[in-house]
């Protein structure tokens, strides 16, 4: 899109004009469009409303004596059909609106030709228009606004002489060839990506935006001529070389974004003697160097945008004397020493983001001193003393990440009843004193990590949050029991103890977390028997209890419930059989070893001796190596699914375990039997949200990969009829399955390619991913491949990862959006649909990109829809350390969906 804001003076003037001649155009105008809401219902030569002055959509003068109609204007009224040209006939027309509805087909070629030099508004933009941009020339037009439709072909040279031009947008059609103003041919062909040196020669411009738009080379040094500019918006091209020291000539410039570039070298002091900037942005660049004390000229800034860079030495003082700074977010560079000490205490911050950096010495006390300071994100630096006691009065808190510093002293008890604080990390410092004994009162706490501190005590009874998902106290100096009260943490999935002094016995109230998934109390000093009750937990996936002195047998019933993977039990007191259970059959010797257990015979790698009732013998042998041979062999029935690898050589990673062969090859799961062999239904780990894998079987001729059955209709195939309702209950569900597969599972599981193709839904709108094997892109049924959701990095060869998921995920996000997918050819002049995406949640209203069949429910859900575009563009960000992790994402989407922002519209681009 590109758009241009230039001032002309202009003059007109106001003729009479016939009542019958106007009302005749007018409907004429009627007759060629669909009215489906009747907006126009009064648009009729009755009695009651012969004077279209009063008709709905039209204004006239105020001239009792020669009256006229002066504006038509209709947006956003949902008519359709053609447009006549008998509207541009009015002879003193000064104002149509047409824009935000369903108009299509051509242009009236007449629209520009025999028009009223009245005319000065002409506002067609979000429609469905197609053809060519008529010829013709308006000398009294000055706002001509065509973008948002499918008009295509050149650029007429005739929008040359429309010399009293302000504001021209032709964005987000399928144009070619140049813009021809005021004489000046400005290179904007698709094969031109260098910044057109002549528009650097209109000194009238206000307003420029060529974002999003695959620009290289550097930004001219001429753009300084255009000094009076107060918006200018280059981000996300391909824009190299320095910062044009010229920019400090634009005295009136206000908004200046040069983010997602290439720009390299220092920040040119100059550029903060622009005192009127409100927001500036050079994030995602390669600049270096030091910034200038002088940033402190810039009075008016309200938000600064530096992160992810190379800039090196000290934060400038001079930002602590900028009142009306808000977001300041300056993470992922090289600052050193100490955060500036007065900051906080003049400005207006809600965001600070200085993490990832080598900065030093205390927190100032003054950064909560707005009193509107939501997001303090500070980790990963060197920083020491205490966490500041001013803290525990900053209310506004949310979102609090003071982890891998050196902070030492005690949390004080306010601290820890801070209503809004919904994550906290103050994990890997020095932090140190009893937190067990007094009331904590954190309602919204959902996160909560202190662990490698130096804590002691007896453990917190509960935390005043009703809403914890992931607690983690580990590697501390917490004695005494674990209070049954946590079994009342009901939205629990992630409970870490591990490391510390815990004694006493495990309660049996920790099987009322129906939620949890990892459980890990290892490295204590507890007692007892393992209970019973933990063989009930439905989703557990990962259970520790090594390194205590637990006593007695295992539950026969433990690992019963398929989603039990990952158990070690190893060095204590345990005595007995182990269980036959798919958890334990094929479970690592190190798991199981230090205690005083035997094997029942099921296992041949937990290196267990036969218990003494258990006598080796060939019938055993045989039955398990037959068993393997018919479940590789012939292991594809009604309950699995196929693919097949035409190649002599054949490779594919193996990503099933043996105890997933051992139980499916029971007498159980058979299927079918026959002179080939026998054919299984198979089990293995069971996740959220996530289709089971089998098993895999490849030889020279084709390979098998089978998965558990699953009821349901591929999410490409059901999309474009779901309601945002199903469709945002879709996403949560998908980003729940990544969380688990990234963060839950250890070691953590790729999922491979995240496309609408991997995913079932269920009758209840469920959502069920099917992991992909390496190296197997298969096509899907548009006919491309699923490789057109790998990531830019995994096309380059560097390999499938966990950031790799979470872009695939972008990509579907922005398809339950818009309804469109990476295949679709329909993005104009954008390369692709991350580019168009990108532009459409800049420049675009919503009704524009989001899908037909979720536009009714825009009005309702506009902060909902936007926030998870926004997300939708940070998981298909092109640096995959840019992306968020599967915990963030799924924490930042379950937040939108459940309330609605209460953060304000400014840009906060930190994935932290």
């Amino acid at each position: 899109m590109v758009m241009f804001l230039f001032f002309f003076s202009n003059q007109t003037s106001a003729l009479d004009d016939g009542d019958e001649h106007q009302i005749q155009l007018l409907l004429s105008f009627k007759a060629s469009i669909n009215d489906p809401l009747n907006f126009l219902s009064d648009w009729n030569k009755t009695t009651s409303s012969n004077n279209p002055c009063n008709w709905h959509g039209i204004t006239c003068n105020n001239s009792n004596s020669s009256p006229y109609i002066k504006a038509i204007e209709l947006s956003g009224r949902n008519i359709s059909g053609k447009l006549s040209s008998s509207i541009f006939h009015l002879s003193h027309i000064e104002t149509i609106d047409l824009s935000n509805n369903q108009l299509a087909g051509q242009l009236p070629k007449d629209m520009f030709v025999g028009v009223s030099n009245s005319l000065r508004h002409l506002n067609l933009s979000n429609n469905n228009f197609t053809g060519v941009v008529p010829q013709g020339s308006v000398a009294s037009l000055e706002v001509l606004d065509l973008s948002n439709n499918m008009i295509s072909g050149q650029i007429p040279d005739g929008i040359g002489s429309f010399s009293s031009l302000k504001f021209l947008d032709l964005g987000g059609n399928i144009l070619v060839g140049s813009i021809p103003i005021g004489g000046l041919n400005l290179g904007l062909k698709p094969t031109v990506r260098k910044i057109p040196t002549q528009l650097c020669q209109l000194k009238s411009l206000k307003w420029i935006y060529l974002g999003y738009n695959n620009l290289s080379g550097q930004i001219p040094e001429q753009i300084g001529n255009l000094v009076q500019l107060n918006h200018l918006d280059l981000v996300f091209n391909k824009l190299t070389g320095q910062i044009p020291v010229s920019l400090s000539n634009l005295t009136q410039l206000r908004y200046l974004f040069l983010y997602g570039n290439k720009l390299t070298g220092p920040v040119p002091q100059s550029l903060f003697g622009l005192e009127k900037l409100v927001s500036l942005d050079l994030s995602d660049n390669f600049l270096s160097g030091e910034i200038s004390e002088n940033v402190g000229q810039l009075q008016n800034l309200e938000i600064l945008h530096l992160f992810s860079n190379n800039f090196t030495g000290k934060i400038p003082s001079a930002l602590a004397s900028l009142p009306r700074l808000q977001v300041l977010q300056l993470w992922s560079n090289k600052f050193s020493g100490e955060i500036p000490r007065r900051l906080g205490y003049r400005n207006n911050l809600t965001v600070l983001d200085l993490s990832t950096n080598s900065l030093t010495g205390k927190i100032p006390d003054t950064l909560c001193d707005s009193g509107r300071l939501f997001k303090l994100i500070l980790f990963s630096n060197s920083l020491e003393g205490e966490i500041p006691r001013s803290f525990s009065s900053c209310k506004s808190l949310g979102r609090v990440r003071l982890q891998n510093n050196r902070l030492s002293g005690e949390i004080s008890a306010e601290f820890t009843k801070l209503p809004l604080v919904y994550f906290l990390d103050i994990s890997g410092n020095n932090l140190s004193g009893r937190i067990g004994e007094r009331k904590w009162d954190m309602p919204s706490l959902q996160m909560l990590n202190i662990g490698r501190n130096g804590f002691f005590g007896n453990l917190p009874d509960n935390f005043g949050s009703e809403k914890l998902e992931n607690l983690d106290l580990s590697e501390n100096r917490f004695s005494g029991t674990i209070s049954p009260s946590f079994g009342n943490l009901s939205e629990l999935m992630q409970l870490k103890l591990s490391h510390n002094e815990l004694s006493g016995p495990i309660p049996k109230q920790l099987s009322s977390c129906m939620k949890l998934v990892s459980l890990d109390l290892s490295h204590n000093r507890l007692t007892g028997p393992i209970p019973t009750s933990l063989s009930d937990m439905p989703v557990l996936g990962d259970l520790d209890l090594s390194e205590n002195d637990i006593s007695g047998e295992i539950p026969r019933n433990l690992g019963v419930i398929e989603s039990l993977v990952q158990v070690n039990i190893s060095h204590n007191k345990l005595h007995g059989t182990l269980p036959s259970t798919a958890a334990f059959l094929a479970i690592n010797a190190s798991a199981v070893a230090g205690n005083d257990l035997c094997s029942g015979g099921d296992t041949t790698t937990s290196g267990l001796p036969l218990c003494k009732s258990v006598k080796r013998n060939p019938t055993w042998w045989f039955v398990v190596t037959c068993s393997l041979v018919a479940l590789l062999g012939f292991g594809v029935a009604a309950y699995v699914f196929v693919i097949m690898r035409r190649r002599n050589d054949l490779k594919v990673s193996r990503s099933v375990t043996i105890h997933d062969i051992f139980s499916a090859a029971k007498q159980g799961n058979v299927i079918a039997m026959g002179k080939t062999g026998i054919s299984y239904r198979g089990e293995s780990a069971s996740a959220p949200n996530v289709i089971k894998l089998i098993g895999i079987c490849h030889s020279q001729k084709g390979a098998y990969v089978l998965y558990e059955y699953c009821e349901g209709k591929v999410l490409s195939q059901v999309l474009r009829n779901l309601s945002w309702e199903q469709r945002r209950k879709i996403a949560l569900g998908i980003a729940r399955a990544l969380r688990f597969l990234h963060c839950r599972c250890s070691p953590s599981v790729v999922a491979g390619r995240v496309s609408p193709e991997k995913v079932f839904v269920d009758a209840k709108d469920e959502p069920r991913i099917r992991l992909s094997l390496p190296g197997m892109v298969q096509p899907d049924s548009k006919g491309f491949t699923a490789s057109s959701y790998i990531a830019p990095e995994a096309k380059e060869g560097k390999g499938i990862t966990e950031k790799s998921d979470i872009y695939g995920f972008g990509l579907v996000l922005i398809e339950l959006l818009t309804g469109k997918g990476p295949a679709d050819t329909e993005f104009g002049v954008h390369e692709s649909i991350v580019e168009w995406a990108r532009y459409c949640y800049s420049d675009c209203h919503l009704d524009v990109w989001t899908d037909p069949m979720i536009r009714g429910h825009v009005s309702i859900n506009q902060n909902e829809i936007v926030e998870t575009m926004n997300l939708a563009l940070h998981c298909t960000a092109r640096d995959p350390t840019a992306r968020p992790c599967a915990d963030e994402l799924y924490k930042t989407l379950d937040s939108t969906m459940r309330t609605s922002s209460c953060v304000s519209s400014l840009k906060v681009s930190s994935p932290f």
